[in-house]
């Protein structure tokens, strides 16, 4: 009798060891500045990208997904936390404004300027804290942009691996930020693979993450920096007018892609800048469908949810087509970006889902699928959105708010208000996503509301426990 429960304990041994293998990969791209039109799949661009296409037709492909903020940081780091920019704190970019006048920082001016001092409170919660807690592998590839201090890198904030760059954006082939090597293995800087083209880094990283993780859960998060544009100075001849004389702002080196994939499109586009941004994305797509072959190669596709998005809206000169603005504003071309979320078997094949969803929602959405559990003490500002892109239920989210240096806007229900200087206005996206037809003297009420529910967000963010680096407390 004393060993009557042994095989009653054993068997629920296996099963926890079971239900423990069972726990789905999570693996989270984003790509950074990627325009709203630019897949494949909705014709709009040239632009070919047969591996996201794929991923949307045996997937769900959201229409109207928007991040909390039209910049990279505060985008990201609702990403990575769940929360408003507002709560984590990072509500601005952190950036070493001099080089617009040319200026090249030596080492010593770098390690105590911005971008070197500030990051994502140490405070906050990344969901690499919450998976790490729940047993998974954690790593972390790509571009990170919440601050390059040691306190503030990945490996301090819940993720076991990390090759990338800490902050807003670097050379391709240098890795330098304006001459600042700026590539990382783990904590510690490195040249080693200067001169190869970051998402074939990145891919190569990605790849070895997964390999290594067999056998146990594992989340990656997979930031591209492309095709966001080169964050270097030009060489004289790199563009016509290039200047890097103290005191004049340089001519832009726009997106860097390699040979091969820019010349897919100088046929089809006259602008050799458009031409390395498309295929700068088409790059990226070639990596993402490698990542997805060794997925399938290893028996792993149907345990691996994929979520894809674009951190903002793309740049103004690319076109966000038939969106109104771009990346730095808070019209729909600054905010709604693609969205794809693939799982074979547990999300429909093909479906296009047009409810209203946000970067918040993907933090509780991945803690959910993976059986974790966030912090209760810290509040999130989204939910598990998994029933939404079943087509089991609609989205209960109805408002969103944004504020963004100068600008505020708010979307309640299928209204959206704009405040940015001259332009702005009041827009039925029911009818009009493009924000062409300003309502706002025909329905003064409605106006009134949206900037009444601005106000109580507002409040409710001011209420809230404060965070570094920007805000004054």
């Amino acid at each position: 009798m004393k060993f009557a429960g042994l095989p009653a304990l054993l068997l629920m041994g296996m099963v926890t060891a079971a239900l423990a293998a069972a726990k789905p990969n999570l693996l989270l791209i984003v790509s950074d500045d990627l325009g709203y039109s630019d897949l494949g799949c909705l014709g709009v661009t040239p632009v070919r990208t047969p591996t996201l296409d794929r991923l949307a037709a045996e997937g769900v492909r959201a229409t109207s997904f928007y991040v909390t903020a039209p910049a990279c940081t505060p985008s990201r780091g609702s990403i990575l936390t769940g929360r408003y920019p507002q709560r984590h704190g990072l509500y601005d970019l952190m950036r070493n404004d001099l080089v617009n006048y040319g200026h090249r920082y030596t080492p010593m001016e770098y390690a105590v300027s911005p971008e070197m001092t500030l990051g994502l409170d140490p405070r906050e919660v990344t969901i690499g804290d919450v998976l790490q807690r729940a047993g998974y592998r954690t790593g972390m590839v790509g571009k990170w942009d919440m601050g390059q201090a040691r306190r503030f890198l990945p490996l301090q904030r819940g993720f076991h691996c990390f090759y990338g760059f800490g902050n807003g954006g670097i050379d391709y082939y240098t890795h330098e930020r304006y001459g600042i090597p700026s590539m990382f293995r783990g904590n510690e800087r490195t040249e080693a693979d200067k001169g190869t083209y970051t998402t074939e880094l990145f891919k190569r990283e990605a790849l070895r993450f997964i390999r290594e993780s067999r056998g146990q859960p594992w989340f990656l998060y997979l930031a591209f920096n492309a095709p966001h544009s080169a964050a270097s100075f030009p060489t004289p001849t790199a563009e016509a007018g290039g200047s890097t004389r103290p005191g004049k702002r340089p001519a832009a080196v726009g997106v860097q892609a390699p040979e091969k994939y820019a010349a897919l499109y100088r046929d089809q586009v006259r602008d050799e800048k458009l031409a390395r941004y498309y295929g700068a994305i088409t790059c990226m797509d070639e990596a993402i469908g490698e990542v997805l072959a060794l997925l399938r190669e290893q028996g792993e596709a149907g345990n691996t949810l994929v979520v894809f998005l674009a951190d903002n809206g793309g740049n103004r000169s690319t076109g966000n087509a038939p969106l109104r603005g771009g990346k730095g504003q808070l019209f729909e071309g600054g905010l709604r970006v693609p969205f794809i979320a693939w799982w074979p078997g547990r999300l429909p094949a093909g479906r296009v889902c047009d409810d209203f969803l946000s970067a918040l929602e993907i933090f509780p959405t991945l803690a959910k699928v993976a059986g974790a559990k966030p912090d209760r003490k810290i509040p999130l500002d989204g939910f598990d959105m998994m029933p939404v892109l079943r087509g089991e239920q609609p989205s209960p989210r109805c408002e969103l708010f944004w504020e963004w240096r100068n600008q505020q806007a708010a979307r309640v229900d299928d209204w959206k208000w704009v405040a940015s200087g001259r332009e702005g206005g009041l827009f039925d996206l029911r009818t009009d996503w493009g924000e062409q037809r300003d309502r706002a003297d025909e329905q003064p009420d409605c106006r009134q509301r949206m900037q009444a529910r601005f106000a109580a967000w507002r409040a409710a963010m001011e209420a809230s426990e404060p965070r570094g680096p920007f805000r004054d407390y």
